[in-house]
């Protein structure tokens, strides 16, 4: 098995974030689908405000990567959702903190609502090994 590869075709525009424009998972390697991560504890306390929504969210990311024995240099694809009129900045700090200098191929939208309204953020990934 051997880890995802990522690059930047010179073709495409360089990326204007901490992503990659693709991730190639070789035939033969282990994916690791991640649901919705929202900013809640493990205790089901909802956090407050979308920094602290955004930290706990690539916190879950991380600790699901960890219970396989997976790191954020496994992730291959993050979808990120975020309620529009958010700072996007909170989310890029959390991200930052949290996955390093992990570039997985990423998608980042601002969308009206998740499916509670007390929710600000929602991260989803596709991990590989």
């Amino acid at each position: 098995m051997s880890a995802p590869e990522f690059n930047n075709p010179a073709t495409v525009m360089k990326p204007v974030g901490a992503y990659s424009h693709a991730g190639l998972v070789k035939t033969g390697s282990d994916l690791l689908y991640i649901a919705g991560q929202v900013g809640m504890k493990a205790d089901g306390t909802m956090l407050e405000g979308l920094a602290a929504q955004a930290d706990e969210a690539f916190a879950n990311i991380m600790h699901v990567l960890e219970a396989h024995g997976m790191a954020a240099r496994n992730l291959v694809k993050l979808n990120i959702y975020v309620v529009a009129g958010q700072d996007a900045s909170a989310t890029r700090d959390a991200r930052k903190r949290h996955l390093g200098d992990a570039r997985p191929a990423s998608t980042f939208l601002f969308i009206s609502q998740l499916v509670d309204p007390r929710l600000l953020i929602e991260v989803e990934a596709v991990a590989s090994r």
